[in-house]
């Protein structure tokens, strides 16, 4: 157990300075690509030997973005957008934006405007992404992409750069899985912010070391005694889950994770990408595929039926809606969803939460409320 604890520990620390990891990086000659979420072709960087790394926000008091975006614009972007105007991200050769929100769509104009310094490479893929034009088209878009990495990089990018590292990302994502499935055996192990970190930390980290670091920490769970748990289970939702303040209220009410439909965590990690003789191909028929997030086009809204079946299979007594303050397509979401969960009889809580939040009470008194529900 101590072992468990010690590599968590250390996912956690890089976690905590994600700073000291591009410093690193930069200490060993890479050039690193900044990554907005969702779904950037971050691959094709790492083929050219470069860094991604990502930007989810952060959770800080903003000023200079006020300048740019009004108040209710989701945080994740008034903080990466903050950074940047601060100087915090100079030190990226380029950042990958995906145009896939009204919010986001705007996000790289102001970025030129006020940054200037740090490159923007703007991310497009087909929302039609079932249909062979929309696969096509997601592949020109990340080529175009490909072109605009190899500029930085100063050298072309080959197929086999691209393979390679798919298969980095792939052997990463089976990781991830079989992380995620031992901590959902091991909650007496695995806390809510012990799992959200060894999942974020992949975000700063080389992934192939981030590979090793899982597995090597995968094993030692699994070398564990089965112990038995009291406490509740539920399944998360969401853009993000990484709140120190929310993750530690479920901490104190014996709360743990069994699953997650959040697009920072499972969502990136549920699917591979297909091996083809076009890797860039294989990279846009992945998105054929992946399911639950609310900026792809879902109609009929599977979401709401795969974190049913999610909920089913890992047992959970619940199910937490992670809200993202002023997320349009997230709130577009709850509606539908939220009615094929209660026909599934299902219980469902949604907190609402903002990376510049100081105050976590409100989201303290609803989970405890839940809690008492569940176990009543």
């Amino acid at each position: 157990m101590n072992e468990v604890k010690q590599m968590l520990a250390e996912l956690e620390a890089v976690c905590a300075d994600p700073k000291k990891q591009l410093s690193d990086a930069l200490t060993q000659g890479k050039k690193c690509i900044g990554v907005l979420p969702y779904f950037c072709p971050e691959e094709l960087a790492y083929a050219a030997g470069m860094q991604p790394f990502g930007l989810w926000g952060a959770e800080m008091q903003v000023n200079d973005s006020k300048r740019y975006y009004p108040a209710f614009i989701c945080s994740l972007l008034h903080t990466v957008l903050e950074m940047g105007l601060k100087g915090m991200l100079n030190d990226l050769s380029g950042i990958m934006v995906p145009i896939c929100c009204d919010s986001l769509k705007g996000f790289g104009a102001n970025w030129q405007y006020g940054v200037g310094t740090v490159p923007v490479i703007d991310v497009a893929w087909a929302q039609n992404r079932r249909l062979d034009a929309g696969t096509e088209f997601t592949r020109a878009q990340f080529r175009k992409v490909l072109g605009q990495l190899e500029e930085i990089a100063g050298h072309s990018i080959s197929d086999a750069d691209i393979t390679a590292a798919i298969s980095v990302y792939n052997k990463n994502r089976a990781a991830l899985r079989d992380f995620s499935a031992a901590a959902a055996r091991h909650p007496e192990a695995v806390s809510p912010s012990a799992r959200c970190a060894a999942i974020k930390a992949g975000y700063f980290m080389d992934r192939a070391k981030h590979t090793e670091a899982l597995q090597t920490l995968t094993t030692k769970l699994n070398a564990l005694p089965e112990a038995s748990w009291d406490g509740l289970r539920v399944v998360t939702t969401g853009i993000l889950a990484d709140s120190p303040a929310l993750l530690q209220i479920l901490e104190d009410n014996h709360i743990a994770i069994a699953d997650d439909q959040i697009a920072q965590e499972s969502v990136f990690f549920r699917v591979d990408t297909p091996v083809t003789d076009d890797p860039v191909l294989g990279m846009a028929k992945r998105f054929e595929t992946i399911e639950g997030c609310s900026v792809l086009f879902d109609p009929g809204k599977q979401r709401g039926n795969e974190l049913v079946e999610l909920a089913k299979a890992a047992h959970a007594d619940g199910i937490l809606w992670v809200m993202t303050k002023f997320c349009d397509p997230e709130e577009y979401d709850y509606v539908p969803v939220k009615r094929k969960i209660d026909a599934a009889g299902i219980p469902l809580l949604t907190v609402e939460v903002d990376q510049q939040m100081v105050n976590y009470e409100q989201a303290r008194s609803a989970v405890e409320a839940f809690a008492e529900m569940l176990r009543a």
